[in-house]
């Protein structure tokens, strides 16, 4: 009826999938299709085991007028499996409005380059109601949900690149949140010596630098699976192996946006730290941030809301927490990316770090302006101030 269904093995651990068939219908859901999708989910629960989606759905299906309400079953198992299973969904052609929520309600969404799409309202609807003209991949394809609504974590080149990333990411995952993460023999010695590192920050404080080139040299084989490489690219999420034992990445990304924290940011991390923490991957945070992202847009559009959620986050997180800061480390950002206050179980700090409220010319300005003011050449008393607070104050 649309959709195939079973069971197997993935690199030799078992697994549920299901498979939307487009040439049955368009791939709709009717009742009988939407049962079978059901069972599958029962039974991967009940067996502790993940459940792999491939999705191409025209939708509802409207022959059967009511029949179609049983997407309300699927998204009642995608939310009891939350956590307690890994569910991974790959869109793989056309998705239109509730086949959309089923993967949206799963912890991680794949899409095909140019192949695959996702929507609520096709165009056609949209022009009609709004008068908006758009075409489908510029509406729901790869690009646009890998970089503006957040919605796809992982875009794939191909049908088998699809295929190869969610046997990839399911590699760092435990059957369910029960069981430790898969541990894998590894050759790199977890005491090696790194000394490219010792030059990797700039001394100019104002330089940026690629993170990602810290987290590839610290993790084994040099190996770093990115998650959402594209949305929010001022914050750096993934998995790495430390000797054998999948670990989850959170780190600043200096090079957009100084490694700010905004909205979109937030909500990404903190997703991501608490799939983590349900499925008991320890979580390493490397920090290089200024602060959250100043703004009257992000005020209005709820950065105090939003930036919350990484504080909720970190702070129900029972996995180990490991946190390194690097460079800067101010303001609420730094509970933000997790701190000793948080309940962090060790703080790593590099030379360079520098932790404070804020930094030393924003200090300088408010504790020392009367004597600035006041002194014979203010520039020089300026300097003066700035080093003895970053002498005091911001070092580890």
């Amino acid at each position: 009826d649309g959709i195939v269904t079973g069971h197997g093995l993935i690199n030799g651990r078992r697994a549920f999938v299901y498979s939307q068939d487009a040439t049955v219908l368009g791939g709709s859901m009717g009742e009988m299709h939407g049962l079978k999708l059901a069972r599958m989910q029962e039974l991967a629960l009940e067996a502790g085991v993940p459940i792999i989606g491939l999705n191409d759905s025209g939708g509802g299906r409207l022959q059967e007028g009511p029949g179609a309400s049983v997407y309300g079953t699927v998204f009642y198992n995608n939310v009891n499996s939350s956590g307690v299973i890994p569910q991974i969904s790959a869109i793989m052609g056309s998705c239109a409005g509730g086949a959309c929520y089923s993967p949206a309600l799963t912890d991680f969404v794949i899409m095909v380059d140019k192949s695959s799409k996702a929507f609520i309202t096709g165009p056609k609807v949209i022009q009609q109601v709004t008068g908006e003209v758009v075409d489908l991949e510029t509406l729901g394809g790869a690009a646009t949900h890998s970089t503006k609504s957040g919605l796809c974590q992982l875009v794939a080149r191909d049908d088998y690149d699809c295929i190869a990333q969610i046997k990839c990411l399911l590699s760092f995952f435990p059957d369910n949140c029960t069981q430790m993460p898969p541990v894998y023999q590894c050759s790199d010695d977890v005491n090696r010596r790194i000394e490219e590192l010792n030059d990797i920050i700039p001394d100019n404080k104002r330089r940026s630098y690629d993170m990602k080139s810290i987290i590839t040299k610290i993790a084994d084989d040099n190996f770093f699976f990115e998650i959402s490489p594209m949305y929010a690219r001022n914050i750096i999420i993934g998995f790495v192996r430390m000797g054998g034992m999948p670990v989850g990445v959170v780190a600043n990304q200096t090079g957009c946006m100084a490694g700010c924290l905004d909205i979109n940011a937030s909500c990404k991390a903190a997703r991501f730290i608490r799939t983590c923490d349900a499925f008991n991957i320890p979580l390493l945070s490397i920090v290089d941030v200024p602060g959250y992202l100043p703004g009257v847009q992000q005020e209005h559009d709820g950065i105090i809301r939003h930036g919350a959620k990484m504080l909720y986050a970190w702070a129900e997180a029972t996995v180990p927490k490991i946190i390194m800061p690097i460079r800067k480390s101010y303001g609420g950002a730094t509970p933000a990316m997790c701190s000793i206050d948080m309940h962090a179980d060790f703080v790593m700090a590099w030379p360079t770090c520098e932790r404070a409220v804020v930094g030393a010319d924003a200090a300088v300005a408010v504790l020392y302006k009367n004597e600035i003011e006041q002194a014979a050449d203010p520039a020089a008393a300026r300097e003066m101030y700035k080093k003895m607070y970053e002498d005091e104050f911001l070092n580890p």
